[in-house]
C-alpha cells in the first residue's frame, strides 16, 4: 500500500511539472479574456515570407479553365512581397502593438 501511494503522489508532482510547461498557442485558438490579453509581442512565430509571381500570362477560355495550378513555378518568376514597413520592422513591444500611420514623422 505504501507502494501505491508512493508512485500515485510521484505522478501527481509529475502531472503538477508538466503543467507549468510554456505552451506554444496561437492568438486565434484563445477565446475570452485569455484572447483580449494576449501579448503580441511575447509572440515566438516566426514571419511568414510572402512570394508573387513577376509575369503570369492572361489566360482565356478552355485553357484557363484547365490550367494546373500544381506545377512549381520556376525561382526566377518568383519575387518577395515586403509585408513589414520598415518603421514598423525594427519595433518590439507595446511600440509595435501600438504603431499606426498616426506614428510616421513626416
Amino acid at each position: 500500500m505504501k507502494k501505491a501511494a508512493l508512485i500515485l503522489g510521484v505522478l501527481l508532482i509529475s502531472f503538477g511539472v508538466n503543467a507549468q510547461v510554456e505552451s506554444n498557442v496561437k492568438q486565434n485558438d484563445l477565446k475570452g479574456p485569455a484572447f483580449k490579453n494576449y501579448k503580441v509581442w511575447m509572440d515566438k512565430s516566426e514571419p511568414v515570407q510572402v512570394y508573387s509571381q513577376i509575369a503570369i500570362k492572361p489566360l482565356e477560355g478552355p485553357a484557363y479553365k484547365n490550367q494546373q495550378f500544381s506545377t512549381s513555378t520556376p525561382k526566377e518568376n518568383l519575387v518577395l512581397v515586403n509585408t513589414l514597413s520598415p518603421g514598423r520592422k525594427n519595433l518590439t513591444g507595446p511600440a509595435y502593438k501600438n504603431y499606426g500611420p498616426w506614428s510616421k514623422n513626416f
